[in-house]
């Protein structure tokens, strides 16, 4: 029978979940393969080191370059992370004939273009579904299942871990740094949560999914983005009490004029499918042409799943290489891409939810609402919180109709710079 050598670069969490589903699913991928896919060897920083799953010690080595250049391996893993090093890897192994599966979100993003011209031009495979929503299949659905449809519009939850804080700090009254302790005590944060809870992990992940949505190019950098970390136990009350919730969502969409796009939290309607995936789970929303809404929903992060969406992509190209059919699909899931421009943010037409913490002096509530009518932004809520003592602040809450954010924010400065206002105000953007 039918041998395909893969070569795994890394045996942390998913590499060690890769070795044991390749494993204990044998059977079953080779009945639907109809080839046998053999781990040829694993190449590791510390070969001593303790691992999650048993290994044969002679498949390890710490020799990257050996791994790639192997002539019995056909499909190189990357599974390092970080950029600069897999970059160098990944190159290689296209240019040897390999193809690769990757799982990382932040070299496809900083380095796709390149990673893709070079396969293309060698004539392989890259296959990336673990880069985005781990175990979701997502890449695959708009890759494939949505092929002949148009993407208008998505919203996604997919950082876990802002996720969970998200969750448990609408659950009960606790600070930001209380609950993202509690995070990194379960494993759900890291030691440094920075990628995280700033949102830059999903602005990866964002312009991966804008590429496959879009067909269109987008940098990082280019992306406004903006963290949890700000988040305080009275927003959570008052979305709440007004009927919604607090997510960490990633938001684009095509428009005539350019593609939106941006990383933030937002609060979304209580009745929204996405306001009932909690914990550390992913969903994408997707809002298309011919289907309509769609949402794709799962785990994630974790060893299991995030090896199940790698080795999914391994039985794939194997699937491409037993029938002589590699190269059959647009590497980005459009054959040429467009450059479109990015709207800037300050032309959001959204609603928004402010909040001022002012002194409680007869007036303080007029003054703002002049700033704001005269940045043209209409109230539609006000609730005052707080106790009734003028020497002591007192937190004023505004939800507004649909404004342009760049009024929004200049009403904003203004109003921060008002002797009665005793922090800057805050934001969040509404959907509806």
């Amino acid at each position: 029978m039918r041998e395909i050598g893969v070569g795994l670069l890394g045996l942390g969490n998913v590499g060690a979940g890769v070795v044991k589903l390749l494993a204990d699913n044998a059977a079953s991928i080779q009945a639907r393969l109809g080839a046998r896919v053999a781990v040829r060897a694993i190449a590791v920083r510390e070969p001593d080191k303790r691992r999650l799953v048993d290994v044969d010690q002679a498949l390890v080595t710490t020799d990257v370059a050996a791994v790639i250049d192997r002539p019995d391996v056909e499909i190189v893993c990357e599974l390092v992370g970080g950029e600069t090093e897999a970059l160098g890897y990944v190159l290689r192994a296209i240019e040897r004939g390999a193809h690769v599966v990757t799982a990382n979100k932040a070299l496809l993003a900083a380095h796709g273009d390149q990673v893709f011209a070079a396969a293309e031009r060698r004539g392989v495979d890259v296959y990336f579904e673990a880069a985005v929503c781990g175990g979701v299949p997502i890449i695959r659905a708009l890759r494939e299942g949505l092929a002949s449809d148009r993407i208008e519009s998505i919203y996604g939850i997919v950082n876990g871990t802002s996720n969970f804080i998200l969750t448990a700090m609408a659950g009960e009254p606790r600070g930001f740094g209380e609950v993202l302790a509690e995070a990194q005590e379960l494993g759900y944060a890291e030691a440094d949560p920075a990628l995280d809870v700033r949102g830059i992990d999903a602005a990866h992940k964002l312009a991966i999914l804008v590429m496959l949505c879009f067909g269109t190019r987008v940098r990082v950098e280019d992306l406004f983005v903006e963290g949890i970390d700000r988040l305080q136990p009275i927003d959570f009350d008052m979305a709440a009490r007004f009927g919604y919730v607090i997510k960490p969502l990633v938001i684009a969409a095509e428009h005539p004029d350019g593609i939106e796009a941006r990383v933030h939290p937002t609060m979304i309607p209580r009745s929204w499918l996405l306001a009932a995936v909690s914990g550390a789970k992913n969903a994408l929303y997707v809002k298309s042409y011919a289907l309509g809404a769609s949402l794709y929903y799962g785990a994630g992060a974790g060893m299991m799943p995030t090896a199940m969406a790698v080795v999914s992509d391994l039985i794939e190209i194997s699937r491409n290489v037993c029938a002589g059919a590699t190269g059959r699909m647009p590497l980005r899931s459009y054959q040429h891409m467009v450059e479109r421009p990015m709207r800037p943010l300050d032309s959001l037409h959204t609603r928004y939810y402010l909040r001022c913490a002012v002194l409680d002096r007869p007036g303080v509530l007029g003054q703002l609402t002049t700033v704001l009518g005269d940045h043209e932004i209409s109230i539609a809520q006000v609730i005052q919180e707080g106790p009734r003592d003028p020497g002591r602040p007192v937190q004023v809450v505004l939800l507004t109709h649909a404004a342009r954010e760049g009024n929004v924010r200049h009403a904003l400065g203004q109003i921060g710079r008002l002797a009665t206002v005793v922090e800057p105000p805050s934001l969040l953007r509404m959907a509806e």
